[in-house]
């Protein structure tokens, strides 16, 4: 009942949603890979020129297996760029390093949202891994503590998502600001990763709404279970 239950249906919108912005990162990183940028660096040199630009001695430059797992570690103070960005000159390249240089900034600025995610990240790491677990316990042992806490560790992950949008969109203005500012890349390159971006925005949205879809979903599967007491 709780697996294949008619609720599922409520998260249909969180997966199309979800289904769209992977279809249009995917499209646009593949369309803006194959343009070259005039500028003339590689995701390796726009990494190291935007980070001693702003003063990141510290902040160190890594390579890393795989297409799109371009990330900052601010644990380690690491931009980890992947394999099909490091030596690469194109525009997407170019635009999602910028991108995770901009995380960097945040870090070194002390951006308070990314505080604040740095913070919670344990519980909702905890939260994410045991929120259902706990949840479904809570509905075959009929207690409604475990009911009420599966939801209350699942709303971290929704707060965890609605924090990391500001956060990611962000790091986009900011990689857009410092490739036009710094590295005078032309405006018909820009609008490039302008689209590599608002795409990589979405799959943000995307989270964000799933996230919310699900929690909805618990609170009434919650409101059916109290109903039926």
């Amino acid at each position: 009942m709780f697996f294949f239950d008619p609720t599922i249906v409520i998260l249909i919108p969180g997966l199309i949603v979800a289904l769209w912005a992977q279809i249009l990162i995917q499209t646009a990183y593949s369309r803006y890979s194959r343009v070259r940028s005039s500028l003339g660096y590689t995701g390796y040199d726009v990494a190291k020129r935007l980070l001693e630009n702003a003063g990141l001695y510290n902040v160190g430059i890594e390579v890393v297996s795989g297409t799109l797992t371009d990330h900052y570690d601010p644990i380690k103070k690491v931009v980890r760029i992947s394999a099909a960005n490091y030596r690469n000159n194109s525009i997407a390249a170019l635009g999602v390093v910028a991108h995770e240089v901009g995380h960097a900034l945040q870090d070194a600025e002390r951006y308070p949202l990314l505080v604040l995610r740095s913070a919670i990240g344990p519980a909702v790491a905890i939260g994410s891994n045991l929120a259902w677990i706990i949840f479904v316990l809570g509905l075959i042992f009929f207690t409604p503590f475990l009911v009420r806490l599966g939801i209350l560790l699942f709303s971290l992950v929704v707060l965890f998502t609605l924090i990391t949008l500001p956060v990611e969109l962000n790091a986009s203005s900011r990689a857009m600001k410092l490739l036009k500012n710094y590295l005078l890349m032309p405006e018909e390159e820009l609008k490039g990763v302008r689209k590599v971006l608002k795409a990589a925005a979405l799959t943000y949205v995307a989270s964000v709404l799933t996230a919310v879809l699900q929690l909805l979903r618990m609170i009434f599967i919650a409101n059916m279970y109290s109903d039926r007491r």
